[in-house]
């Protein structure tokens, strides 16, 4: 096979439909959107949820709390996790995402206590829980609130 015999495979390419185009191509006229009405009209139609009248279902069904637009939201990183680090290392957001134990930092780390380190590591983050803290000084290593 060479580079000019490659051809793509039957029927993935698939000839656009030009509607609106006389009446022999079988889209013509109306274009395939009928006689009159809202939907035959330039930018008609209705808005996503209309019901035509009738009380939508987002209004119908109670709300319930609200969103605090101020909150943060940590990333989570349990102590256990901090164990595929080699001794002595820092351990900062950077590190974590190498690492592949976080995908987004969001508004930053918070590290948990769950588990327990064997590693003697330097952590940097956002916050630690007070057993997290404990348990990284208890096993020599050091912790800094970025």
């Amino acid at each position: 096979m060479k580079l000019h015999e490659l051809t793509p495979a039957p029927g993935s390419k698939t000839k656009r439909v030009r509607v609106g185009r006389g009446l022999g191509s079988g889209l013509g006229k109306t274009a395939g959107k009928g006689h009159k009405g809202q939907n035959a009209r330039a930018g008609g139609g209705v808005r996503p949820g209309f019901e035509g009248g009738q009380m939508p279902l987002y209004r119908r069904l109670p709300k319930r709390g609200f969103t605090n637009i101020f909150g943060k939201e940590y990333a989570e990183v349990n102590v256990e996790q901090l164990n595929r680090f080699d001794d002595g290392a820092v351990v900062d957001p950077v590190a974590l995402i190498e690492y592949g134990i976080l995908k987004n930092v969001r508004d930053g780390v918070r590290v948990l206590g769950n588990g327990q380190i064997e590693k003697k590591l330097t952590v940097k983050a956002n916050g630690f829980s007070k057993s997290a803290e404990e348990k990284i000084l208890a096993a020599g290593g050091k912790v800094e609130v970025i």
